[in-house]
């Protein structure tokens, strides 16, 4: 059985969370932030992340992380965890911040749970500095790779004290392609087809189209306009990871 994913319009499912008033959706960017740690010598790290603040060229985004408290050890060796999943602006990356609960943060030691405290960690946030860009549409996931055994530090008596070492590295995981087709007042739906896997969108007024979330691979564009106009297929589409595919003015014949 065919598997349709259908998208309306340049709304897409880009709105996964608020937008500044001057930005479009089309200037949206779907993110997931995974994070994975370099093996420490504790027990257990618990860490109590209440949002993460992304500030981009095309403004900030703030997502929200629902997790209980989680032990960071447990995503070692190449293992990580999802810890939140929105839509933040396009452009290139600024700053990143983690923010953390108040409480919830500790850390276990020969089997003896410590409280966690985390100089101004909470209020301002953890700084992750970062200039990589990323693309309108495009699919990514920023994996944060937490070193524990460099952001744990002992005082002499006997409390400890989180400095997070947070190493944050940005990897688009799909590609997307764009369009415009003509005339407007057809209205087609287009659709981008590989193997038994459709994925689908609908013209703006204008005319223009996006299809986000394209894995690499070469597809099939079919076009489906209203009557009186005729169908149109595209052959051998290639998108690639981390790229906008434009197919240019496809203009629509009468019956």
């Amino acid at each position: 059985m065919n598997k349709i994913l259908f998208l309306a319009g340049l709304t897409l499912s880009l709105g996964l969370t608020a937008c500044n008033d001057n930005e479009s959706n089309s200037s949206r960017t779907p993110l997931e932030v995974k994070i994975t740690d370099s093996p420490g010598s504790y027990d257990a790290i618990y860490l109590n992340i209440d949002k993460i603040e992304i500030l981009t060229s095309g403004g900030r985004s703030t997502l929200d992380v629902e997790s209980n408290p989680f032990d960071i050890l447990e995503y070692t060796m190449g293992k990580d965890t999802v810890i939140a999943s929105e839509s933040v602006a396009s452009g290139r990356i600024q700053e990143i911040r983690l923010i953390l609960e108040d409480e919830g943060n500790s850390i276990v030691v020969d089997g003896i749970e410590h409280p966690l405290t985390t100089p101004s960690g909470q209020s301002s946030g953890v700084k992750l500095k970062i200039q990589d860009a990323i693309k309108p549409n495009v699919a990514y996931t920023l994996l944060l790779d937490f070193d524990a055994a460099q952001s744990i530090v002992e005082t002499g008596n006997g409390k400890y004290i989180l400095k997070p070492v947070i190493r944050a590295i940005p990897n688009a995981v799909s590609g997307s392609i764009t369009g415009l087709v003509l005339p407007a007042e057809a209205n087609p739906k287009v659709y981008a087809i590989e193997g038994t896997d459709t994925i689908g969108a609908v013209t703006d007024i204008a005319g223009k189209f996006w299809i986000p979330g394209v894995p690499a691979g070469t597809f099939k564009i079919v076009i489906t306009p209203e009557s009186p106009y005729l169908e149109k297929i595209i052959e051998g589409v290639a998108v690639e990871t981390g790229s906008v595919k434009d197919i240019g003015t496809i203009t629509l014949t009468q019956e």
